[in-house]
């Protein structure tokens, strides 16, 4: 039988190995382990509802309890940044909704031929015998390029090439969200005066009727130049996954030709990004709701109202229950499970975004370009460079990605 001084070396040994594995588990990032967690957002407190069920009792809950427009309008301002459009009337939506999405396919065409234009424009590799590399900021490409296709369709050819105009709705959608959030720290007494002070975006909509009237294109599509640009910096840092990329486009336009149904035959380029959205998703925090009325949680925890409740994207997409290998990057992880036990969908993507289809079709569109037209790389002895988070979004920097005619 062991000793005394054995028998408690042994206990005090268990307890510091059951500390140390608790330690681990509660110092894990709180947006990627179950339960109820609290953070200051800015101005609110806001309680992330990690885990499937509680995900879903804030997704059934009515809007009386949990509104979902509050916090947006509340970040934005649109009282003050998007002053013609009619807050009160949800046409804009239901457009997108209807029109556009039924639409896709009918205006492929257009928005093919303009994706061509537009890198042609802004990435001008040579096509004789001489192989060079020319160095693109990517960041500031992919906004010139996703603003000139976005636009063939709203306002069509050629206004969507004039670069006055791109850059006014490049600017226009940061001011909107920069001046948004710092009108909301102001009291609200006090927001109509300091709008006047702080804000050029009057003048930035008196410049936009001058292009086109009465039609405004409110543009939060930045959300699809970066998802692009993590879409590139994902591809790069894995380039074994471009030539079975390369292989299913080339073998899927050979049949469909450049059309929306042959986007939606390619299961590598969507598992492609969904990949990518998966770990890399821009939006960390996701359906953001105000609470209006005290809020009881199905494991009884009660949320006082006034407070911001959401879901954090990275417990349902790094979970090992539901994706093996959770915390690495598999380019081709959801065309396998296709194959395996049919369509798959990634948890929570997209999920309210009412353009989501047209957007998804021109992401992969734009990738099936890029893959089968130029060899791409990162410049000697670089890689992506760190995301920035800002408020529970995710940023990619800008880098120089290197481009050429492809040789093989």
């Amino acid at each position: 039988m062991p000793d005394d001084f054995t028998s408690t070396a042994l206990f005090l040994g268990g307890i510091l190995i059951l500390v140390y594995l608790f330690l681990s588990w509660y110092r894990r990032d709180p947006l990627t382990r179950p339960g109820l967690f609290k953070i200051a957002h800015f101005r609110r407190w806001v309680v992330l509802a990690a885990g499937p069920e509680l995900a879903e009792d804030i997704r059934k809950a009515p809007d009386n309890v949990l509104d979902m427009r509050a916090p947006v309008y509340d970040d934005l301002q649109p009282e003050y940044t998007l002053m013609l459009l009619n807050l009160a009337d949800s046409y804009h939506t239901d457009i997108i909704r209807s029109k556009l999405t039924r639409n896709i396919a009918a205006t492929f065409g257009e928005v093919r031929e303009e994706l061509v234009l537009a890198f042609d424009d802004l990435i001008q590799t040579r096509d004789d015998e001489v192989v060079e590399w020319i160095k693109v900021p990517i960041v500031e490409t992919m906004q010139r390029v996703i603003c000139a296709v976005s636009n063939r369709v709203f306002v069509g050819a050629p206004l969507c090439r004039n670069r006055d105009y791109q850059t006014l709705n490049l600017t226009y959608a940061i001011n909107v969200v920069k001046f948004g959030t710092i009108l909301s720290m102001f009291p609200k007494s006090l927001r109509p005066i300091v709008s006047r002070m702080l804000s050029d975006l009057p003048s930035q909509i008196r410049q936009e009727t001058e292009f086109i009237r009465p039609m405004v294109e409110e543009r939060f599509a930045k959300l699809k130049e970066l998802t692009l640009t993590q879409v590139l910096y994902r591809l790069l840092s894995h380039p074994e996954c471009i030539q079975p990329l390369r292989e299913e486009v080339e073998a899927v336009v050979a049949e469909e030709g450049w059309t929306k149904a042959a986007m939606d035959k390619m299961f590598k380029i969507d598992s492609f990004i969904r990949e990518t959205q998966r770990l890399d998703g821009i939006n960390f925090i996701l359906v953001t709701r105000l609470v209006l009325r005290p809020f009881t949680f199905s494991n009884g925890v009660t949320v006082p109202p006034g407070v911001l409740v959401a879901v954090p994207s990275g417990v349902a997409h790094r979970d090992e229950e539901v994706y093996t290998n959770a915390d690495k990057f598999e380019g081709l992880r959801f065309s396998k499970l296709r194959e395996r036990d049919g369509d798959s969908h990634l948890v929570l993507m997209m999920a309210l975004s009412p353009g989501r289809f047209f957007a998804a079709t021109e992401l992969k569109a734009l990738l099936a370009h890029m893959i089968v037209t130029y060899d791409m790389k990162f410049e000697e002895g670089k890689g992506a460079p760190p995301q920035l988070w800002i408020a529970g979004v995710y940023i990619p920097r800008s880098a120089n990605v290197m481009f050429r005619k492809r040789q093989a």
